[in-house]
Protein backbone atom coordinates (compact mmCIF):
# COMPACT_ATOMS: atom_id res chain seq x y z
CA UNK A 1 0.00 0.00 0.00
CA UNK A 2 1.10 3.62 -0.89
CA UNK A 3 1.51 5.56 2.50
CA UNK A 4 3.23 9.46 2.36
CA UNK A 5 3.80 10.29 5.48
CA UNK A 6 3.57 13.80 4.31
CA UNK A 7 0.13 13.58 1.84
CA UNK A 8 -2.61 15.46 4.12
CA UNK A 9 -5.98 14.34 2.92
CA UNK A 10 -7.92 17.17 4.24
CA UNK A 11 -5.65 19.38 2.48
CA UNK A 12 -6.51 17.36 -0.61
CA UNK A 13 -10.37 17.47 0.28
CA UNK A 14 -10.06 21.49 0.98
CA UNK A 15 -8.36 21.96 -2.46
CA UNK A 16 -11.31 20.02 -4.22
CA UNK A 17 -13.63 22.51 -2.40
CA UNK A 18 -11.65 25.74 -3.84
CA UNK A 19 -11.75 24.00 -7.25
CA UNK A 20 -15.41 23.85 -7.16
CA UNK A 21 -15.93 27.32 -5.03
CA UNK A 22 -14.54 28.74 -8.44
CA UNK A 23 -17.60 27.86 -9.82
CA UNK A 24 -19.90 28.98 -7.74
CA UNK A 25 -21.04 32.72 -6.13
CA UNK A 26 -20.14 31.52 -2.37
CA UNK A 27 -19.26 34.37 0.70
CA UNK A 28 -16.10 33.87 1.21
CA UNK A 29 -16.59 33.90 4.79
CA UNK A 30 -19.13 30.97 3.95
CA UNK A 31 -16.73 29.30 2.45
CA UNK A 32 -14.06 29.21 5.22
CA UNK A 33 -16.86 28.26 7.99
CA UNK A 34 -17.80 25.13 5.47
CA UNK A 35 -13.96 23.95 5.05
CA UNK A 36 -12.84 24.03 8.47
CA UNK A 37 -13.65 21.41 11.43
CA UNK A 38 -16.32 22.52 14.02
CA UNK A 39 -14.65 20.00 16.50
CA UNK A 40 -11.32 18.06 16.77
CA UNK A 41 -11.02 15.58 19.71
CA UNK A 42 -7.68 13.90 20.24
CA UNK A 43 -6.99 11.77 23.17
CA UNK A 44 -4.97 9.25 24.81
CA UNK A 45 -6.01 6.22 27.12
CA UNK A 46 -4.12 2.94 28.44
CA UNK A 47 -5.26 -0.48 28.11
CA UNK A 48 -3.90 -4.21 30.00
CA UNK A 49 -2.55 -6.44 27.58
CA UNK A 50 -2.94 -10.27 28.04
CA UNK A 51 0.41 -10.57 29.02
CA UNK A 52 0.05 -8.01 31.72
CA UNK A 53 1.91 -5.41 30.06
CA UNK A 54 0.41 -1.84 29.26
CA UNK A 55 -0.19 0.49 26.32
CA UNK A 56 -1.27 3.71 25.33
CA UNK A 57 -3.69 4.06 23.08
CA UNK A 58 -4.63 7.12 20.56
CA UNK A 59 -7.87 7.62 19.54
CA UNK A 60 -9.70 10.25 17.57
CA UNK A 61 -13.16 11.71 16.75
CA UNK A 62 -13.15 14.75 14.22
CA UNK A 63 -16.80 16.57 13.70
CA UNK A 64 -16.79 18.36 10.20
CA UNK A 65 -19.79 20.25 10.04
CA UNK A 66 -22.64 21.20 12.52
CA UNK A 67 -24.81 22.20 9.55
CA UNK A 68 -27.06 19.36 10.27
CA UNK A 69 -26.91 17.32 12.69
CA UNK A 70 -26.56 14.58 13.71
CA UNK A 71 -23.28 14.49 12.43
CA UNK A 72 -22.24 11.10 10.51
CA UNK A 73 -19.18 8.92 10.28
CA UNK A 74 -17.33 5.61 10.39
CA UNK A 75 -14.58 4.75 12.92
CA UNK A 76 -11.49 3.00 12.23
CA UNK A 77 -9.00 0.76 13.46
CA UNK A 78 -5.63 1.22 11.54
CA UNK A 79 -1.82 2.00 12.16
CA UNK A 80 -2.23 4.76 9.56
CA UNK A 81 -5.05 6.69 11.51
CA UNK A 82 -3.49 9.94 11.93
CA UNK A 83 -4.96 13.66 12.43
CA UNK A 84 -4.86 14.95 9.21
CA UNK A 85 -6.62 11.55 7.83
CA UNK A 86 -9.36 11.67 10.38
CA UNK A 87 -10.00 15.52 9.72
CA UNK A 88 -9.91 14.49 5.70
CA UNK A 89 -12.37 11.29 5.94
CA UNK A 90 -14.86 13.82 7.87
CA UNK A 91 -14.70 16.59 5.91
CA UNK A 92 -15.14 13.65 3.12
CA UNK A 93 -18.39 12.99 4.56
CA UNK A 94 -19.94 16.13 5.30
CA UNK A 95 -19.85 16.33 1.46
CA UNK A 96 -20.68 13.03 0.57
CA UNK A 97 -24.22 13.15 2.83
CA UNK A 98 -24.75 16.74 1.24
CA UNK A 99 -24.29 15.04 -2.30
CA UNK A 100 -26.91 12.72 -1.87
CA UNK A 101 -29.08 14.50 -0.05
CA UNK A 102 -28.49 12.44 3.51
CA UNK A 103 -29.58 15.40 6.32
CA UNK A 104 -26.22 14.53 8.11
CA UNK A 105 -23.48 16.61 9.00
CA UNK A 106 -20.00 14.97 8.52
CA UNK A 107 -17.79 13.32 11.05
CA UNK A 108 -15.30 10.36 11.47
CA UNK A 109 -13.24 8.49 14.50
CA UNK A 110 -9.96 6.27 14.14
CA UNK A 111 -7.75 4.54 16.59
CA UNK A 112 -3.96 4.03 16.15
CA UNK A 113 -3.54 0.23 16.56
CA UNK A 114 -3.37 -2.62 13.96
CA UNK A 115 -6.69 -4.64 14.90
CA UNK A 116 -4.81 -8.11 13.87
CA UNK A 117 -2.29 -7.72 16.24
CA UNK A 118 -5.37 -8.19 19.32
CA UNK A 119 -7.11 -10.66 20.56
CA UNK A 120 -10.85 -10.27 20.59
CA UNK A 121 -10.99 -9.72 24.57
CA UNK A 122 -8.36 -7.25 23.57
CA UNK A 123 -10.33 -5.18 20.86
CA UNK A 124 -13.49 -5.12 23.22
CA UNK A 125 -11.65 -3.32 26.07
CA UNK A 126 -10.34 -0.78 23.07
CA UNK A 127 -13.98 -0.58 21.85
CA UNK A 128 -15.40 0.15 25.22
CA UNK A 129 -13.08 2.30 25.80
CA UNK A 130 -13.22 4.57 22.82
CA UNK A 131 -16.42 4.78 23.61
CA UNK A 132 -16.09 5.63 27.00
CA UNK A 133 -14.30 8.81 26.02
CA UNK A 134 -16.81 9.74 22.96
CA UNK A 135 -19.01 9.53 25.86
CA UNK A 136 -17.27 11.55 28.47
CA UNK A 137 -17.49 14.68 25.79
CA UNK A 138 -20.60 14.02 24.29
CA UNK A 139 -19.39 12.93 21.01
CA UNK A 140 -21.70 10.37 20.30
CA UNK A 141 -25.46 9.92 20.96
CA UNK A 142 -28.83 9.60 18.59
CA UNK A 143 -29.03 13.34 18.56
CA UNK A 144 -25.32 14.77 18.69
CA UNK A 145 -22.44 12.31 16.71
CA UNK A 146 -23.80 8.86 15.20
CA UNK A 147 -20.27 6.55 14.25
CA UNK A 148 -20.59 3.31 11.71
CA UNK A 149 -18.07 0.46 10.63
CA UNK A 150 -15.21 2.10 8.67
CA UNK A 151 -12.05 0.32 7.80
CA UNK A 152 -10.85 -2.57 10.97
CA UNK A 153 -14.14 -2.20 12.07
CA UNK A 154 -17.85 -3.59 11.53
CA UNK A 155 -20.95 -5.09 13.17
CA UNK A 156 -19.42 -6.75 16.53
CA UNK A 157 -17.52 -3.39 17.47
CA UNK A 158 -20.84 -1.22 16.86
CA UNK A 159 -22.83 -4.13 19.05
CA UNK A 160 -19.82 -3.43 21.16
CA UNK A 161 -20.18 0.57 21.56
CA UNK A 162 -24.30 0.48 21.47
CA UNK A 163 -23.80 -1.82 24.67
CA UNK A 164 -21.53 0.59 26.15
CA UNK A 165 -23.44 3.52 25.13
CA UNK A 166 -26.61 2.23 26.34
CA UNK A 167 -25.17 1.29 29.98
CA UNK A 168 -23.94 5.10 30.43
CA UNK A 169 -27.37 6.19 29.14
CA UNK A 170 -30.20 3.36 30.72
CA UNK A 171 -32.72 5.97 30.37
CA UNK A 172 -32.09 6.97 26.66
CA UNK A 173 -35.14 5.86 24.95
CA UNK A 174 -33.50 6.08 21.44
CA UNK A 175 -30.23 4.79 22.86
CA UNK A 176 -30.15 2.01 19.96
CA UNK A 177 -29.47 5.30 17.17
CA UNK A 178 -26.43 6.11 18.76
CA UNK A 179 -24.26 4.24 16.07
CA UNK A 180 -25.48 2.13 12.76
CA UNK A 181 -23.84 -0.72 11.21
CA UNK A 182 -24.90 -2.85 14.01
CA UNK A 183 -26.11 -6.67 14.12
CA UNK A 184 -29.74 -7.25 12.38
CA UNK A 185 -29.91 -8.94 16.23
CA UNK A 186 -29.14 -5.75 17.56
CA UNK A 187 -31.61 -3.40 15.89
CA UNK A 188 -29.48 -3.01 13.03
CA UNK A 189 -31.22 -2.83 9.63
CA UNK A 190 -31.34 -6.05 6.99
CA UNK A 191 -28.90 -5.08 3.94
CA UNK A 192 -26.62 -2.62 6.12
CA UNK A 193 -23.61 -5.17 5.34
CA UNK A 194 -23.38 -4.93 1.77
CA UNK A 195 -24.79 -1.36 1.22
CA UNK A 196 -21.67 -0.20 0.45
CA UNK A 197 -20.73 -2.48 -1.86
CA UNK A 198 -23.96 -2.34 -3.40
CA UNK A 199 -23.45 1.42 -4.22
CA UNK A 200 -20.57 1.24 -5.83
CA UNK A 201 -22.28 -1.48 -8.06
CA UNK A 202 -24.96 0.45 -9.00
CA UNK A 203 -23.11 4.15 -8.82
CA UNK A 204 -20.67 2.17 -11.56
CA UNK A 205 -23.70 1.08 -13.56
CA UNK A 206 -25.40 4.01 -13.76
CA UNK A 207 -22.31 5.81 -15.16
CA UNK A 208 -21.97 3.09 -17.68
CA UNK A 209 -25.47 3.18 -18.93
CA UNK A 210 -25.37 7.06 -20.30
CA UNK A 211 -24.11 6.33 -24.48
CA UNK A 212 -22.92 9.66 -24.92
CA UNK A 213 -20.01 8.80 -22.39
CA UNK A 214 -19.17 6.03 -22.67
CA UNK A 215 -18.50 6.52 -26.49
CA UNK A 216 -16.12 9.41 -25.11
CA UNK A 217 -14.35 6.56 -23.34
CA UNK A 218 -14.35 4.38 -26.42
CA UNK A 219 -17.03 1.74 -24.39
CA UNK A 220 -20.18 0.27 -25.00
CA UNK A 221 -22.74 0.72 -22.47
CA UNK A 222 -23.43 -1.72 -19.65
CA UNK A 223 -21.44 -3.91 -17.19
CA UNK A 224 -21.80 -7.11 -19.67
CA UNK A 225 -18.05 -8.42 -20.42
CA UNK A 226 -16.38 -5.16 -18.97
CA UNK A 227 -13.37 -5.98 -17.30
CA UNK A 228 -12.61 -5.02 -13.84
CA UNK A 229 -9.43 -4.81 -11.50
CA UNK A 230 -10.40 -4.32 -7.69
CA UNK A 231 -8.24 -3.08 -5.07
CA UNK A 232 -9.25 -4.15 -1.58
CA UNK A 233 -11.35 -7.96 -0.59
CA UNK A 234 -13.02 -6.28 2.13
CA UNK A 235 -16.12 -5.82 2.73
CA UNK A 236 -17.16 -3.17 0.33
CA UNK A 237 -14.40 -4.70 -2.35
CA UNK A 238 -15.95 -8.14 -1.65
CA UNK A 239 -19.59 -6.99 -2.09
CA UNK A 240 -18.61 -4.21 -5.38
CA UNK A 241 -17.02 -7.35 -7.13
CA UNK A 242 -19.64 -9.80 -6.23
CA UNK A 243 -22.24 -7.32 -7.81
CA UNK A 244 -20.64 -6.50 -10.84
CA UNK A 245 -19.88 -10.27 -11.68
CA UNK A 246 -23.81 -10.89 -11.42
CA UNK A 247 -24.39 -8.13 -13.43
CA UNK A 248 -21.84 -9.50 -16.44
CA UNK A 249 -18.71 -7.96 -15.57
CA UNK A 250 -15.63 -10.54 -14.97
CA UNK A 251 -13.29 -9.88 -12.46
CA UNK A 252 -9.43 -9.95 -13.53
CA UNK A 253 -7.57 -8.68 -11.12
CA UNK A 254 -7.51 -8.47 -7.19
CA UNK A 255 -5.28 -6.61 -5.17
CA UNK A 256 -4.38 -7.22 -1.08
CA UNK A 257 -2.29 -5.91 0.76
CA UNK A 258 -0.19 -9.07 0.93
CA UNK A 259 -0.17 -9.76 -2.85
CA UNK A 260 -2.92 -10.11 -5.31
CA UNK A 261 -4.25 -12.14 -7.71
CA UNK A 262 -4.39 -12.32 -12.04
CA UNK A 263 -7.04 -13.95 -14.02
CA UNK A 264 -7.86 -12.62 -17.71
CA UNK A 265 -10.42 -15.51 -17.39
CA UNK A 266 -12.15 -14.33 -14.86
CA UNK A 267 -12.48 -15.08 -10.74
CA UNK A 268 -14.73 -16.31 -8.99
CA UNK A 269 -15.36 -13.69 -6.18
CA UNK A 270 -17.33 -16.07 -3.53
CA UNK A 271 -14.37 -18.92 -3.98
CA UNK A 272 -11.43 -17.06 -3.82
CA UNK A 273 -12.89 -14.90 -0.80
CA UNK A 274 -13.72 -18.33 0.85
CA UNK A 275 -9.50 -19.25 0.42
CA UNK A 276 -8.32 -16.10 1.51
CA UNK A 277 -10.51 -16.02 4.61
CA UNK A 278 -8.76 -19.79 5.34
CA UNK A 279 -5.35 -18.42 4.24
CA UNK A 280 -5.32 -15.18 5.18
CA UNK A 281 -4.60 -14.35 1.53
CA UNK A 282 -4.22 -15.08 -2.40
CA UNK A 283 -1.25 -17.39 -2.60
CA UNK A 284 -1.06 -20.91 -3.22
CA UNK A 285 -4.54 -20.15 -4.70
CA UNK A 286 -4.88 -23.12 -7.83
CA UNK A 287 -6.05 -20.72 -10.60
CA UNK A 288 -4.56 -17.69 -12.06
CA UNK A 289 -1.51 -16.29 -11.19
CA UNK A 290 -0.40 -14.76 -7.78
CA UNK A 291 1.36 -11.16 -7.79
CA UNK A 292 3.81 -10.30 -5.26
CA UNK A 293 3.54 -6.45 -5.61
CA UNK A 294 -0.34 -5.99 -5.66
CA UNK A 295 0.23 -2.45 -6.48
CA UNK A 296 1.09 -3.59 -9.96
CA UNK A 297 -2.48 -4.65 -10.61
CA UNK A 298 -3.79 -1.11 -10.34
CA UNK A 299 -1.38 -0.27 -13.58
CA UNK A 300 -2.71 -3.48 -15.86
CA UNK A 301 -5.02 -2.73 -18.40
CA UNK A 302 -8.94 -3.13 -18.00
CA UNK A 303 -12.11 -1.30 -18.41
CA UNK A 304 -13.16 -0.35 -14.92
CA UNK A 305 -10.54 0.24 -12.42
CA UNK A 306 -11.86 -0.17 -8.30
CA UNK A 307 -9.65 0.76 -5.78
CA UNK A 308 -12.12 -0.08 -2.26
CA UNK A 309 -9.29 -0.06 0.38
CA UNK A 310 -7.62 2.65 1.86
CA UNK A 311 -6.39 6.58 0.48
CA UNK A 312 -3.60 7.88 -1.39
CA UNK A 313 -3.03 4.61 -3.85
CA UNK A 314 -2.78 6.26 -7.08
CA UNK A 315 -0.52 9.07 -7.09
CA UNK A 316 1.53 11.54 -9.28
CA UNK A 317 4.00 8.57 -9.41
CA UNK A 318 2.08 6.00 -10.70
CA UNK A 319 -1.43 7.98 -12.48
CA UNK A 320 1.04 7.82 -16.01
CA UNK A 321 1.02 4.15 -15.85
CA UNK A 322 -2.98 3.57 -14.76
CA UNK A 323 -4.41 1.37 -17.88
CA UNK A 324 -8.45 1.85 -16.69
CA UNK A 325 -11.06 3.65 -18.77
CA UNK A 326 -13.05 4.10 -15.54
CA UNK A 327 -11.73 4.61 -12.14
CA UNK A 328 -14.78 3.69 -9.66
CA UNK A 329 -13.26 5.23 -6.05
CA UNK A 330 -14.82 2.63 -3.68
CA UNK A 331 -12.16 3.49 -1.21
CA UNK A 332 -12.35 6.95 0.58
CA UNK A 333 -9.15 9.65 -1.34
CA UNK A 334 -7.49 6.90 -3.26
CA UNK A 335 -7.03 8.93 -6.00
CA UNK A 336 -4.90 12.16 -4.89
CA UNK A 337 -5.93 15.58 -6.49
CA UNK A 338 -2.39 15.76 -8.69
CA UNK A 339 -3.08 12.08 -9.89
CA UNK A 340 -6.78 12.97 -10.92
CA UNK A 341 -5.25 15.96 -13.10
CA UNK A 342 -3.09 13.24 -14.85
CA UNK A 343 -5.86 10.98 -15.21
CA UNK A 344 -8.33 13.53 -16.35
CA UNK A 345 -5.60 14.50 -18.95
CA UNK A 346 -5.88 11.07 -20.18
CA UNK A 347 -9.41 11.25 -20.53
CA UNK A 348 -10.31 8.59 -17.77
CA UNK A 349 -13.96 8.91 -16.13
CA UNK A 350 -13.45 9.28 -12.32
CA UNK A 351 -16.68 8.14 -10.32
CA UNK A 352 -15.61 10.50 -7.24
CA UNK A 353 -15.99 8.30 -3.45
CA UNK A 354 -17.93 11.16 -2.25
CA UNK A 355 -21.21 9.44 -4.78
CA UNK A 356 -19.78 6.17 -4.94
CA UNK A 357 -18.99 4.80 -1.58
CA UNK A 358 -22.30 6.33 -0.18
CA UNK A 359 -24.48 3.45 -0.19
CA UNK A 360 -22.91 2.91 3.26
CA UNK A 361 -24.54 6.03 4.56
CA UNK A 362 -27.42 5.73 3.23
CA UNK A 363 -28.37 2.68 4.60
CA UNK A 364 -26.74 3.95 8.17
CA UNK A 365 -29.66 6.82 7.55
CA UNK A 366 -32.26 4.15 6.94
CA UNK A 367 -31.06 1.98 9.79
CA UNK A 368 -31.40 5.67 12.53
CA UNK A 369 -34.39 5.71 11.05
CA UNK A 370 -35.54 2.78 12.10
CA UNK A 371 -34.16 2.97 15.88
CA UNK A 372 -35.97 6.22 16.68
CA UNK A 373 -39.18 4.57 15.30
CA UNK A 374 -38.64 1.69 16.87
CA UNK A 375 -40.06 -0.19 14.32
CA UNK A 376 -38.38 -2.12 11.93
CA UNK A 377 -39.62 -1.64 7.60
CA UNK A 378 -42.15 -2.80 6.12
CA UNK A 379 -43.89 -4.17 9.40
CA UNK A 380 -47.07 -2.33 9.27
CA UNK A 381 -47.82 -2.70 5.95
CA UNK A 382 -46.30 -5.75 4.17
CA UNK A 383 -49.86 -8.45 5.36
CA UNK A 384 -52.20 -5.18 4.36
CA UNK A 385 -50.11 -5.50 0.74
CA UNK A 386 -50.37 -8.86 0.11
CA UNK A 387 -53.59 -8.79 0.75
CA UNK A 388 -54.53 -5.78 -1.74
CA UNK A 389 -52.57 -7.73 -4.57
CA UNK A 390 -54.30 -11.18 -4.03
CA UNK A 391 -57.81 -9.59 -3.76
CA UNK A 392 -56.38 -7.47 -7.14
CA UNK A 393 -55.25 -10.97 -9.11
CA UNK A 394 -58.71 -12.34 -8.05
CA UNK A 395 -60.60 -9.57 -9.20
CA UNK A 396 -58.34 -9.91 -12.91
CA UNK A 397 -59.07 -13.78 -12.85
CA UNK A 398 -62.74 -13.31 -12.46
CA UNK A 399 -63.08 -10.72 -15.00
CA UNK A 400 -60.77 -12.42 -17.76
CA UNK A 401 -62.04 -16.47 -16.77
CA UNK A 402 -58.32 -16.83 -16.61
CA UNK A 403 -56.44 -18.23 -13.74
CA UNK A 404 -52.85 -17.36 -12.86
CA UNK A 405 -50.35 -20.11 -11.85
CA UNK A 406 -49.41 -20.59 -7.86
CA UNK A 407 -45.53 -19.62 -9.05
CA UNK A 408 -47.29 -16.15 -10.49
CA UNK A 409 -49.62 -15.73 -7.59
CA UNK A 410 -46.31 -15.94 -5.03
CA UNK A 411 -44.37 -13.46 -7.51
CA UNK A 412 -47.38 -10.79 -7.28
CA UNK A 413 -48.35 -11.32 -3.76
CA UNK A 414 -45.53 -10.51 -1.66
CA UNK A 415 -45.09 -7.59 0.79
CA UNK A 416 -42.15 -5.77 0.85
CA UNK A 417 -39.11 -6.88 3.08
CA UNK A 418 -37.40 -4.89 5.36
CA UNK A 419 -34.22 -5.62 3.00
CA UNK A 420 -36.55 -5.11 -0.38
CA UNK A 421 -37.55 -1.57 0.88
CA UNK A 422 -33.84 -0.29 1.72
CA UNK A 423 -32.47 -1.79 -1.02
CA UNK A 424 -35.01 0.22 -2.96
CA UNK A 425 -34.28 3.40 -1.33
CA UNK A 426 -30.66 2.88 -1.93
CA UNK A 427 -30.84 2.57 -5.67
CA UNK A 428 -33.25 5.20 -5.59
CA UNK A 429 -30.60 7.71 -4.09
CA UNK A 430 -27.78 6.38 -6.05
CA UNK A 431 -29.73 6.48 -9.01
CA UNK A 432 -31.13 10.18 -8.57
CA UNK A 433 -27.49 11.30 -7.42
CA UNK A 434 -25.31 10.34 -10.33
CA UNK A 435 -27.64 11.72 -13.13
CA UNK A 436 -27.70 14.94 -10.88
CA UNK A 437 -23.87 14.46 -10.46
CA UNK A 438 -23.71 14.13 -14.63
CA UNK A 439 -25.64 17.10 -15.24
CA UNK A 440 -24.35 19.27 -12.91
CA UNK A 441 -20.80 18.26 -15.03
CA UNK A 442 -22.11 19.00 -18.26
CA UNK A 443 -23.78 22.05 -17.50
CA UNK A 444 -20.99 23.22 -15.89
CA UNK A 445 -18.51 22.38 -18.94
CA UNK A 446 -16.32 20.46 -16.35
CA UNK A 447 -14.47 17.22 -17.30
CA UNK A 448 -14.65 16.25 -13.14
CA UNK A 449 -17.22 14.46 -11.77
CA UNK A 450 -15.94 15.00 -8.70
CA UNK A 451 -15.95 19.11 -9.00
CA UNK A 452 -19.34 18.77 -10.37
CA UNK A 453 -19.98 16.72 -7.12
CA UNK A 454 -18.69 19.26 -4.58
CA UNK A 455 -20.21 22.29 -6.76
CA UNK A 456 -23.52 19.99 -5.50
CA UNK A 457 -22.58 19.04 -2.07
CA UNK A 458 -21.88 23.24 -1.49
CA UNK A 459 -24.81 24.22 -3.09
CA UNK A 460 -26.92 22.40 -0.66
CA UNK A 461 -24.70 23.42 2.48
CA UNK A 462 -25.07 26.66 1.91
CA UNK A 463 -28.30 26.20 1.91
CA UNK A 464 -28.59 25.16 5.17
CA UNK A 465 -26.28 27.98 6.69
CA UNK A 466 -28.32 30.64 4.37
CA UNK A 467 -31.58 29.24 5.89
CA UNK A 468 -30.29 29.45 9.48
CA UNK A 469 -29.48 33.57 8.92
CA UNK A 470 -25.97 32.79 9.43
CA UNK A 471 -24.79 34.47 6.32
CA UNK A 472 -26.54 36.31 3.08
Amino acid sequence: MVNDPEYSLFEDVCSFVDDAAKHMELHPGLLEQIKQCNSIYKFHFPIRKDDGSYEVVKGYRVQHSHHKLPVKGGIRFSSFVNEQEVMGLAALMTYKCAMVNIPFGGAKGGVNIDPLKYSVGQLEKITRRYTSELIKKKFIGPAIDVPAPDYGTGAREMAWIVDTYEAFNPDAINAKGCVTGKPVSQHGIDGRTEATGMGVYLGIREAVSVQEDMAELGLTTGLFNKKVIIQGLGNVGFYSALFLKEAGAKIIGIAEWNGGIWDEEGIDIEEIKKYQTVNKGFKGYPKGQFIENSIELLERPCDILVPAALENQITKENADRIQAKIIGEAANGPVTKEAEKILLEKNMMIIPDMYLNAGGVTVSYFEWLKNLSRVSFGKLEKRYDMQKYKLLLESIEHATGDKFSNEQVDLIVKGASERDLVNSGLEETMVTAYHELNAKRKEKNIKSLRTAGFILALDRIAVSYTDMGIFP
